[in-house]
């Protein structure tokens, strides 16, 4: 079943890469008591995620902080090794959070996953965004396949 608005949040543990190596994230406590802006990329380094929707959530970060959100986080079902070597080539530190999805626990938990066989990728998430206010969705955009709209940072910022 599809998260919908107003659900909260799964329990599932994204990792991400620290100085230190990689790091579990519970999604229980990276989402408690705050506002995040959450969005998810078939995979990190590929064409449109790296053209346009990562550098979207960079470039608009201060917009999207000065309307009250107080993360900003892309996923993938990529491995927390890729995902933060992405997020160093594209600028995203202190920006935007690069959360590791890499078995695609998260993406199956909210109910959006993708086929990307087809292209040699295997099972990933669909391209979406949220805004989750205290672990509770407020707003949730999935894009239809191919396209790249709702889940932007432009969308996202006329919805806060």
């Amino acid at each position: 079943m599809t998260i919908s608005k107003g659900d909260r949040v799964p329990s599932t543990t994204f990792t991400k890469m620290t100085a230190d190596g990689p790091e579990p994230v519970a999604s229980d406590t990276f989402f408690s008591g705050k506002t995040v802006a959450i969005f998810s990329v078939p995979g990190a380094f590929t064409p449109t995620c790296s053209a346009k929707h990562l550098p979207g959530f960079i470039d608009k970060a201060e917009a999207l902080k000065a309307k009250g959100v107080d993360e900003i986080a892309c996923t993938a079902v990529n491995d927390a090794f890729v995902m933060g070597a992405w997020g160093k080539s594209a600028g995203a530190e202190g920006k935007v959070t690069m959360l590791a999805d890499g078995n695609g626990d998260f993406a199956k938990a909210v109910g959006l996953t993708m086929d990307g066989s087809k292209f040699g990728l295997g099972t990933r998430g669909q391209r979406f965004s949220m805004i989750v206010k205290d672990g509770v969705i407020s707003e949730l955009n999935v894009e239809a396949p191919g396209d790249f709209k709702l889940s932007s940072a432009e969308h996202m910022l006329e919805q806060l």
